[in-house]
């Protein structure tokens, strides 16, 4: 998991709708970034990025020589795995204890979550 490169911002947009409709074709993600207002351009130069960084790969069609189908090389929940233990090493200096402690005293939780976090957390006692 420490193999898995920095993923920007702009990039995990781009990363959540191939893995949501993997393979696809970059001018999909240009249609379902549409609302970004980003030119398609600049969508697909994060996809070179990507590629460049091991993130994503591709086929090329076999009829159209000129379409790639872009597949990701890195599953989603590694993704989210990697990004959380930076975000909780870089401010909460490596400690998942003071994390939840913040988030908790500074969110309103409904009843039916607090008994979903009490149930995590006795299933991880156990």
């Amino acid at each position: 998991m420490s193999n898995i490169p920095k993923i920007s911002d702009s990039e995990w947009q781009v990363m959540k709708i191939i893995w949501a409709n993997t393979p696809c074709t970059a001018n999909q993600v240009v249609e379902a970034l549409s609302e970004t207002k980003w030119q398609p351009k600049t969508i697909k130069t994060l996809i070179n990025r990507l590629v460049k960084k091991s993130v994503l790969s591709y086929k090329v069609d076999e009829q159209d020589k000129k379409t790639y189908h872009y597949f990701p090389m890195v599953m989603e929940n590694e993704c989210i795995k990697a990004e959380s233990q930076s975000f909780i090493k870089r401010v909460f200096n490596g400690s998942l204890n003071a994390m939840l402690a913040n988030f908790l005293s500074e969110s309103e939780l409904s009843s039916d979550e607090i008994d979903e976090l009490k149930r995590i957390l006795d299933k991880r006692k156990d």
